[in-house]
């Protein structure tokens, strides 16, 4: 089959992957809002996954798209890239204005959820939305031009980024279901957390038989990793441990930990 006439194919894996992350957006309808025990396991999930796939997954993809053009620097690039997402995450801190909208709570005199624990959880879902956003369109673009090359291999990292972009919704989705109670709102900010991913597709079918930046893909992915990680220590475990006891933060956690574990032995 002519290389081109994948492209469809191609891009319709890559969307079907991305928009998974509305899967876990469909978490908001079965969680009651006050269940902050539910919430409390669910943000350790989500931190659990988000470092494990940091970690175990997006910097070893990294260091391979640098390895082959860089053997003898590419650590060290990644290092950076990593470091790089580390500043990045500290400067949206410093940056993002730290003000509460009473308007768009739903529930401003809720006492175990104070107008400023409102706006934390508001600022968790959308940054973690933010690092989903740029973590996925890499994501996309490998995806589509892997398929192109190899319809089963790229079907494979599909269905294997789609099994990732589950627990990616359920970190976007939980505080925005618990910040402004509408379900369609956690699962609209899952879905289009996922958006990029076609995008990265578009863009692979535009530098299709050009030169592929690895260096700028492989960098990039290092940065996602420092980002989501950063927002893993900073923002969801301190959250975790806040609307639940410590044990049940653990719990989500190990349990985030294991299920991407798990999933990806299976792919493997």
């Amino acid at each position: 089959m002519n290389i081109q006439n994948n492209f469809g194919i191609a891009f319709s894996l890559t969307m079907l992957a991305g928009l998974t992350t509305a899967i876990g957006g469909a978490v908001a309808f079965i969680t009651k809002k006050d269940n902050l025990k539910t919430l409390s396991v669910g943000l350790g999930f989500s931190a659990g996954v988000m470092i494990f796939i940091s970690l175990v997954d997006i910097i070893p993809s990294s260091e391979k798209l640098l390895q082959a053009n860089f053997p003898n620097s590419f650590q060290w690039l990644v290092f950076g890239g990593f470091i790089l997402g580390i500043i990045i995450s500290v400067l949206i801190d410093y940056f993002l204005p730290d003000h509460v909208d009473t308007e768009e709570l739903l529930h401003p005199d809720d006492v175990e959820l104070s107008q400023h624990n409102h706006y934390k959880l508001k600022r968790a879902g959308f940054l973690t939305a933010i690092a989903i956003c740029i973590h996925n369109f890499p994501e996309g673009m490998a995806t589509f031009l892997t398929t192109t090359q190899d319809i089963t291999l790229g079907a494979s990292v599909a269905f294997a980024i789609a099994i990732h972009n589950i627990p990616e919704g359920i970190a976007v989705a939980l505080p925005i279901y618990h910040v402004t109670g509408k379900k369609r709102y956690a699962m609209l900010y899952a879905a289009l957390s996922g958006v990029t991913e076609p995008i990265g597709a578009l863009a692979g079918m535009f530098i299709f038989g050009l030169f592929v930046p690895q260096i700028l893909v492989g960098c990039l992915m290092a940065a996602v990793a420092g980002i989501m990680t950063y927002i893993s220590f900073d923002t969801l475990l301190p959250l975790a441990k806040e609307y639940g006891n410590w044990h049940l933060s653990i719990i989500g956690i190990m349990s985030g930990i294991l299920f991407i574990w798990m999933g990806l032995i299976f792919l493997s």
